[in-house]
């Protein structure tokens, strides 16, 4: 789609979405509001795309209700029942995910069909973690079991679909049951930010990126690659909080919550402090859904007196977690390892430092000014090494460096 048809028809989805949710109620909004999203789902992020759009977008759909009647069958049910209706969406994430392109390859063969690998499930790991935290917040009397358009609604709010942030359900319905009223102004003037950050700084940073500036089979000076890490960073800050930016403030306009996803993560002061700045979102549903019951767990299986060996342990688990979440490629797992290494030695280093100075020394380390930046220094300086695994597989990898002089 040509860039002014595209703007154009954003523009109708944020005036419609907001004539929608302004002055309709009840199921005549809940309908209205969720064939919206639908159609416009389809059309910007299924239409003219890859072979097969449309088909594809009929097994997204076709999934969304095989979703919601698990969820209705299952969510409120006693025992163990529940875990099944939470475990259906990322069992879907997996699917996708992680299952060889050779078996869609073989699928599409015995279908008739001509498929060249892994569907294209656009959104589908935000997909995942928003519906699977929904059987949650009901099994635990947070929110009301929806009916069908309201969980479609939730399931298919364009704003958030692509990249998040990844809305919790009793948030995304404050927008429904009472005034969430920002100014225009301000929603507009977050729009303009996040795509200029989005289409224009994110562009100019890409140039001198890992794969802008070093993989091109050339040699390179060794500085090339600080340089590359550098502005890798930048670019996948400035592309992904850009992005969350826009569909932030498209979601005001039309009296949508949606919760921020970032908090000045180069100013972090180590590795965790950093995961509580950067993809907040997916920090919060990591820490509540696995992090808080894992480490409950450990401590009641190890004892009291080995907690902190527990915490490390579940740190270890959730962030080698995380990189995988990121991609199927053994660099996201190395990624979430090197991670995980960061947050633990954090960890350690905390229970030291507590011990050795005591309460009082402990809060003037903390809150002497040249320790804060030096740490903050350093925190940015291994946050942006470690995206090297994030942005290149390894063999890209050793390409890197077997050129660099």
């Amino acid at each position: 789609m040509e860039t002014p048809y595209l703007l154009l028809g954003l523009l109708s989805y944020v005036v419609l979405g907001r004539l929608t949710m302004r002055h309709l109620t009840g199921v005549r909004r809940e309908s209205v509001f969720a064939a919206l999203n639908v159609t416009s789902v389809f059309f910007f992020l299924f239409y003219g795309g890859k072979e097969h759009f449309v088909l594809r977008f009929i097994i997204y759909l076709a999934l969304i209700v095989g979703l919601y009647l698990v969820l209705r069958l299952f969510a409120q049910k006693r025992g163990a029942w529940p875990w099944l209706a939470f475990a259906a969406p990322l069992a879907a994430l997996i699917i996708v995910r992680y299952v060889p392109g050779e078996w869609y390859v073989a699928l599409g063969h015995a279908l008739g069909k001509t498929w060249r690998g892994v569907p294209n499930m656009i959104g589908i790991s935000y997909l995942a973690y928003r519906c699977s935290r929904l059987v949650l917040e009901i099994r635990n009397g947070v929110v009301k079991q929806p009916n069908f358009p309201e969980y479609v609604n939730f399931a298919f709010f364009l704003p958030t679909m692509p990249v998040g942030p990844i809305n919790t359900y009793q948030n995304f319905r404050r927008g429904f049951v009472e005034k969430y009223d920002v100014p225009l102004g301000r929603a507009a003037l977050r729009i303009l930010v996040g795509a200029v950050k989005y289409q224009f700084l994110a562009g100019l940073c890409n140039q001198l990126t890992y794969s802008g500036l070093l993989l091109d089979d050339h040699p390179h000076h060794w500085v090339d690659l600080p340089v590359a890490m550098l502005f890798y960073y930048l670019f996948l800050y400035l592309n992904f909080s850009g992005f969350c930016d826009m569909a932030i403030g498209a979601a005001a306009l039309m009296g949508i919550p949606v919760p921020e996803n970032f908090d000045n993560p180069f100013a972090a002061r180590n590795v965790k402090d950093f995961w509580n700045r950067w993809h907040i979102t997916l920090s919060a549903w990591m820490r509540d859904v696995f992090f808080s019951p894992l480490s409950k767990y450990l401590v009641g299986k190890m004892g009291i007196q080995l907690t902190n060996h527990a915490v490390a342990l579940t740190i270890a688990i959730v962030f080698l977690l995380v990189g995988i979440w990121h991609g199927a490629g053994w660099n996201f797992a190395a990624y979430g390892a090197v991670h995980a290494l960061g947050v633990v030695a954090n960890h350690y280093y905390t229970v030291f430092l507590k011990k050795k100075l005591g309460r009082e020394k402990f809060k003037a380390y903390n809150e002497n000014r040249w320790i804060r930046a030096a740490a903050a220094a350093g925190t940015f300086c291994y946050c942006g090494a470690s995206l090297i695994f994030f942005a290149n597989t390894f063999p890209q990898i050793k390409d890197i460096f077997s050129n660099l002089q």
